[in-house]
């Protein structure tokens, strides 16, 4: 059995309605229920299209319990194709993954997580999907020391699984920006195993990455007992911690990656994978090293960066 119901998130200064549709699925035998959402960042719609094929696969399927999906989490975003909405919308909380489990008396971002968290906050496995860049190879992020957590992101099936640290064991960067406010994190502290899947690739539909989401969602259907079937998962995995410390841009400039900037390489503390120079005087200005041993998981290839932006990211393997 399939349903669908336009939700009211909140409402503009002019009284428009900032709406989404809410598909709920099975219900007819007694199961788990699934939480699924997309477009969270608007420009992130490789999970929006996987969830459309989901739905064309799910079609006459005997699911046992129930399985919610929102295919656009924050409209405001998705039609603006971008990762936060504009000042004048939301000053305070401009990215809605910052704020969950929202306030229904907040600001439009905190009220619309609350209205939605209404729906995650019942289910009993969540998976809020994400696309990172074609810089970023496809990985699973889960809270790490959640074993449930864990077990949902080896189902879903990526080769890459992010154990991300929190609270007083999360690097500094963890608390300045707020990731206690990820759907992840506030479920996860609830209680409700969550993992967010990055499929990479913004703005664009990549057919690999749409795959990956379709094939990882069933996963999780399948390891719930929701379908029949074993998830199909790689015959090898790195599980690997969430740094966020990454080797970013001491100076704005150009960005040259070198011959080694090779995405899912293994590096070594003080491997060098290029260079910022001046386009004027063509100095340089930063030999861009990284500082401890592990995967390289993402590179920037836009060559214009400004100070502080991420260069190469580095994931640490853990036993």
């Amino acid at each position: 059995m399939h349903t669908a119901e336009r939700v009211t998130l909140a409402r503009l200064p002019s009284g428009v309605p900032v709406e989404t549709t809410v598909h709920r699925y099975g219900g007819g035998r007694p199961g788990p229920t699934v939480y699924v959402q997309a477009a969270q960042h608007g420009r992130e719609i490789n999970g929006t299209e996987a969830l459309r094929r989901l739905h064309d696969r799910l079609d006459g399927e005997a699911l046992a319990g129930t399985l919610v999906a929102v295919p656009v989490a924050d409209p405001l975003t998705f039609d603006r194709v971008s990762y936060t909405t504009p000042e004048s919308l939301d000053s305070v909380n401009p990215n809605m993954n910052r704020v969950w489990p929202g306030d229904p008396d907040g600001t439009l971002h905190e009220r619309m997580a609350a209205r939605l968290w209404e729906y995650a906050g019942d289910a009993d496995a969540i998976v809020d999907l994400h696309t990172g860049s074609p810089e970023m190879l496809t990985h699973a992020v889960y809270l790490r020391g959640d074993e449930r957590s864990r077990e949902l992101a080896e189902a879903f099936g990526t080769e890459l699984l992010l154990a991300e640290a929190a609270g007083e064991d999360a690097d500094a960067e963890w608390a300045q920006r707020d990731f206690g406010g990820k759907l992840r994190v506030a479920a996860t502290r609830e209680g409700i195993p969550s993992i967010t899947p990055e499929l990479a690739h913004n703005k664009q539909l990549v057919e690999p990455a749409i795959e990956t989401g379709v094939r990882g969602l069933l996963n999780v259907l399948r390891h719930l007992g929701m379908l029949p079937g074993e998830p199909e998962v790689p015959p090898a995995r790195t599980i690997a911690r969430n740094h966020l410390g990454r080797v970013t841009a001491a100076d704005s400039g150009l960005f040259v990656p070198g011959d080694g900037a090779e995405l899912g390489r293994e590096v070594e503390a003080g491997d060098r994978l290029g260079r910022v120079y001046d386009p004027t005087t063509y100095e340089t200005l930063q030999a861009v090293e990284v500082d401890r041993d592990g995967i390289l998981y993402s590179v920037a290839r836009e060559a214009t960066v400004t100070v502080g932006r991420t260069l190469v990211g580095v994931a640490e393997p853990l036993e």
